[in-house]
């Protein structure tokens, strides 16, 4: 309880803020809480979207899409964009809490503007994996440590259409799962290390602004920031001050994360592809590693009796 206050204190030296009281339901947003534990989730959210879209009575699946299917512009258009757009739009809110759909949508979000039938069955099997896991949510608990640590992976030249590679990264403060992201790179790269490189720039970004964070909510630290990453090439670019003819292609911006390393703040770390958790925000996977990944990302169901 002394800690809730110092920190709510803390927040109120930054921030101007009000006290509400404990949070239970925001926005859409589910909050339960334990003396040492916070799980948020949006039950309610997807049970209002599959009352709206008459699927409270579909067959569930396990995964949020078929690893076979590959997505294209080709097929029949849609008649109302404007459903297919709701759609999509309800479901990037909820992958506020919900990291195991962020891939699928970010891909499905790429056809707002001409989507087929095809595009809307991938939505709706996407609303039939959220029917079998509707409680599912994100676990938090007190570890007593605010280290900062980050996955970084990249599909590389893996969309079909334009042949670029999609960024995907997950950080963890204190263990934590906080923020992960699913992007298409805006240039195509022409090797994998580029590519990677450019994912662990990224995600460099988005490290270091959870470090000025903490420090700004009174939780400084010293310690190297861990980035995890499974290519041992774009691994030696960052920590080889040497620009070598294969990095000359490379925008200067991408090199961030190389002064970000070379200065310390930054140490990166080598993970085997099957602990890489980034792995769920870049691709789709069978369910075995799905589910492996999940359970890793602290993502969770409370309504799963397994």
């Amino acid at each position: 309880m002394e800690e809730i206050v110092f920190l709510k204190w803390s927040l109120h030296q930054k921030f101007a803020i009000k006290d509400l009281g404990k949070l239970n339901y925001f926005l859409g947003i589910e909050m339960a809480t334990s003396q040492n534990e916070l799980f948020f989730n949006q039950r309610k959210y997807v049970l209002d979207l599959l009352r709206k879209v008459n699927m409270l009575n579909c067959k569930p699946v396990t995964t949020p899409w078929d690893c076979k299917l590959k997505l294209d512009t080709a097929g029949e258009l849609l008649t109302y964009v404007g459903y297919y757009q709701r759609l999509v739009g309800k479901l990037i809110y909820l992958t506020i809490t919900r990291p195991d759909i962020t891939y699928i949508v970010s891909l499905v979000s790429q056809f707002m503007h001409a989507p087929t039938v095809t595009h809307l069955h991938v939505v709706k099997r996407i609303l039939r994996y959220l029917k079998g896991s509707i409680g599912r949510g994100i676990l938090m608990r007190n570890n007593g440590s605010t280290h900062i640590q980050g996955y970084t992976d990249v599909d590389w030249a893996g969309n079909a259409l334009d042949r670029k590679s999609t960024t995907g990264y997950c950080t963890f403060v204190g263990g934590n799962l906080v923020t992960w992201k699913s992007k298409k790179q805006n240039v195509i790269a022409r090797s994998s290390a580029e590519a990677e490189y450019r994912a662990m720039a990224s995600t460099a970004c988005e490290l270091i602004w959870l470090k000025s964070l903490l420090f700004d909510l009174g939780f400084p630290s010293n310690a190297p920031i861990s980035l995890m990453c499974d290519n041992q090439a774009a691994m030696h670019i960052a920590s080889n001050p040497v620009f070598h003819e294969r990095t000359k292609h490379i925008e200067v911006d991408c090199h961030y994360v190389r002064a970000q390393v070379q200065s310390k703040v930054i140490q990166t770390l080598f993970t085997r592809i099957y602990d890489q958790l980034a792995d769920l925000f870049t691709k789709a996977l069978p369910a075995t590693h799905f589910q492996h990944f999940l359970g890793k990302l602290g993502s969770i169901d409370l309504m799963d009796p397994a």
